[in-house]
């Protein structure tokens, strides 16, 4: 069976995400250009569950949830970058287990009803997915210069 189409969008996003990544070390877990800003591991936590987020929205019968608050809340349980990596790859090979098992018809079907995306079809997440990850990407090179790290160039 080849390849889904979308696959492919998933992957680069990971693949991107963890380059950039690949600069930071466990001593860097806690570091945040101000206290009440997400930290490098909250950075890539925010963003592990946003990937979530955007796959069991897309599906959902109700749609998007929007509990902000709990969301943020438990992106900031996590301290370790260690696990906040696991859950970025755990959610990056979610997403791909749930697309690969998804026709293109099924793609195409429309959001339930609700702010986020209500009506259009299923396959926008993977932009939005793609432009999310690229911010926190872009957060993310910010905090490693501003801890004397050069960032590589996440496309090489």
């Amino acid at each position: 069976m080849p390849d889904h189409p979308y696959c492919e969008s998933i992957r680069s996003m990971q693949k991107f995400f963890e380059r950039t990544l690949s600069c930071f070390d466990e001593g860097d877990n806690s570091f945040s250009p101000k206290p009440e800003m997400f930290t490098v591991a909250h950075q890539v936590a925010h963003t592990a569950q946003t990937i979530e987020w955007f796959i069991e929205g897309a599906f959902s019968p109700t749609g998007f949830t929007t509990d902000f608050l709990k969301h943020e809340q438990d992106v900031r349980k996590i301290t370790m970058l260690a696990d906040a990596k696991a859950w970025f790859e755990r959610a990056c090979a979610h997403a791909l287990k749930k697309i690969e098992a998804t026709s293109m018809a099924e793609l195409q079907k429309p959001i339930a009803p609700g702010p986020i995306f209500g009506g259009l079809p299923r396959v926008v997440i993977f932009e939005a997915m793609t432009d999310h990850s690229a911010h926190h990407r872009g957060a993310l090179a910010v905090y490693a210069r501003l801890i004397g790290k050069v960032p590589p160039m996440p496309y090489m």
